[in-house]
């Protein structure tokens, strides 16, 4: 028998049962401002032999002092294999309880630090990885069937979200757009002019900064910005959807979210990102211009005549192709992880950091496709 002393006035009784059966009988004042005892005191009763152990309760009141003493004995018997009977606790500590073992234990980060547990989290990644691949294609599957059914005139799609999809990740991109656009076609410039004017070829800084934007730069780097402010966004709102079982309610009313929700915003990407890629060029190019006109006294009408030639139909084709495929790859990623987010707000968040991550990815993949596929057929 174990007593609180003064005024802690806990007691705590262990009795036999039988030969593999425990008694704990909990009685007084279990709270957090008592000197409450620590799990030490049952490890010599909870033997090997004992595989059974039940409750008794005369409590005059407790806390969360009380419930912290539970869960541990809980967890020993477990780790010990003993069953245990809850029955003889107060009903308002078992529901808090059962509560608590119906939540998941959380991931602490740092929790573990050798090197074993980051091969372990690193083998974990790529397991998922695998995993998640069967779940992209259905996804992408779906998406292809919707634009089947958008084509035949039987989609459950609204224009009207096709327009709002527009002016969100069109016009209110344009600030973001316009700063980095200038500032990459600036280094362009200047790495350029750093290299050519060793041969006395400044002018061909037209050239490098012109093609370079148009056809790759451009894209790449609008894509990258798109992934991480409207793909992020794309995921949240679904995600967000989810969590509040909006999405199970269109399922329910015989609504597809894939034709309702997630064609709006691919088609809006494919459609607004090869305008923002132009966009993006010509602004990358103004860039070359300024630093080329004023650092390394290029003439204006010079320059610009060069740019003319350098340039060709087929550069601006590439370009668009690119941003085209680039919006895609950022719609399917957002959309992806929003609908795959789970039923809490962590879960939002994850939904959106994954987002960017894979659309960054699926940007990088194919535009190493791409480049490979257009020098093959010359273009």
């Amino acid at each position: 028998m174990t007593t609180g002393k003064h005024k802690q006035q806990w007691r705590l009784e262990t009795r036999r049962l039988d030969a593999h059966s425990l008694e704990v009988s909990f009685a007084g004042r279990w709270r957090l401002d008592q000197d409450l005892p620590s799990i030490e005191v049952l490890k010599a009763d909870l033997s090997d032999q004992l595989t059974r152990l039940v409750f008794t309760a005369d409590l005059s009141s407790w806390d969360t002092g009380f419930l912290a003493f539970l869960s541990a004995l809980l967890k020993l018997c477990a780790a010990r294999g003993i069953r245990v009977e809850q029955e003889g606790l107060p009903q308002g500590v078992q529901h808090l309880l059962a509560m608590a073992r119906a939540v998941p234990e959380q991931k602490i980060a740092g929790r573990e630090r050798d090197g074993q547990a980051v091969f372990s989290r690193v083998g974990a990644a790529v397991v998922a990885f695998f995993q998640d691949v069967p779940e992209m294609l259905r996804f992408l599957g779906e998406i292809i069937l919707s634009l089947q059914r958008l084509v035949a005139g039987r989609a459950q799609f609204r224009g009207s979200d096709l327009w709002l999809e527009i002016e969100e990740v069109g016009p209110r991109a344009l600030v973001i757009v316009s700063l980095i656009s200038f500032l990459v076609g600036l280094i362009l410039a200047y790495l350029g002019a750093d290299q050519l004017r060793l041969v006395g070829a400044q002018i061909f800084i037209a050239d490098l900064v012109s093609i370079g934007m148009v056809r790759e730069v451009g894209a790449l780097m609008t894509g990258i910005i798109i992934a991480g402010r409207t793909g992020s966004a794309f995921a949240a709102q679904l995600g967000t959807m989810q969590v509040n079982e909006e999405i199970d309610a269109f399922k329910t009313l015989g609504i597809s979210p894939v034709d309702f929700l997630v064609l709006p915003r691919v088609l809006a990407l494919m459609l607004v990102v090869p305008l923002l890629t132009l966009y993006a060029s010509f602004v990358g190019m103004l860039a070359g211009l300024l630093v080329s006109t004023t650092i390394f006294d290029i003439g204006l009408f010079e320059y610009y005549h060069q740019t003319i030639a350098a340039l060709e139909l087929k550069h601006f084709m590439v370009g668009l192709a690119k941003g085209s495929v680039y919006g895609a790859m950022v719609a399917y990623a957002g959309c992806l992880r929003g609908i795959q987010c789970g039923r809490s707000a962590e879960a939002v968040g994850e939904a959106a950091t994954s987002a960017v991550v894979t659309g960054i990815l699926l940007i990088t993949i194919s535009a190493s496709i791409l480049t490979i596929i257009f020098y093959q057929l010359g273009i």
